[in-house]
């Protein structure tokens, strides 16, 4: 770019820096960036179209069956499986819930500390860390969800362990859900499924 007809780049701080004072190899990090995010952002705009065909064209098809056969495709919760003839190929859709925990989450805390303080030396070092890791917020605020979970599997008889997991039950909150679209294909119908990757951090 130009200013007051001198050739430069902006740096980090929205100041003009004339080109001849950036480094060669600053010069060719700058461009091999940019390059790089070009390609990420049409990709990125690529696959949301593609999602998007992709939701249209099974939305299209559910609305075919409903209509033709006064049934509609998927489970209780709108898990649904379309496949080729052929059985080399699926399409899976599924939803899963967003939940989020109330204020009950803080009285089987309190009922836990109480176990775990009684219990000392006996109870199970990994179900202390479980707890610390369940209770722990990460940098957004929120607790690990699935070590809440983890506790959950434990059956333990002592009746304040008991009400802690019932108040933890309580305190779940559906606020939502989220639909996961997932490829597959095999060579054969004996073959194992093989998952086509759109992750760009799994591919």
């Amino acid at each position: 770019m130009f200013f007051n007809g001198r050739e430069g780049m902006l740096d980090a701080r929205g100041g003009f820096t004339p080109l001849s004072l950036i480094k060669a190899a600053h010069k060719l990090e700058d461009e091999t960036v940019r390059k790089c995010i070009a390609y990420a952002l049409d990709l990125n705009a690529q696959i949301s179209r593609f999602l998007a065909y992709t939701m249209f064209d099974l939305g299209s098809f559910d609305a075919l069956l409903a209509q033709e056969y006064k049934v509609t495709k998927g489970g209780a919760k709108g898990n649904r499986t379309y496949q080729t003839f052929d059985g080399l190929m699926k399409v899976q859709v599924q939803v899963s819930d967003l939940i989020d925990f109330g204020p009950e989450l803080q009285i089987a805390k309190s009922l836990i500390d109480e176990c775990l303080v009684e219990w000392s030396a006996d109870s199970r070092p990994e179900i202390q860390t479980i707890v610390q890791r369940a209770f722990n917020t990460d940098k957004e605020g929120q607790i690990n969800r699935g070590e809440i979970f983890t506790l959950l599997r434990y059956e333990i008889e002592d009746e304040r362990w008991q009400r802690a997991m019932e108040a933890i039950r309580g305190a779940m909150r559906v606020i939502g859900s989220k639909e996961y679209v997932r490829f597959y294909h095999r060579q054969d119908v004996k073959a194992r499924w093989v998952a086509i990757t759109i992750d760009l951090a799994k591919a």
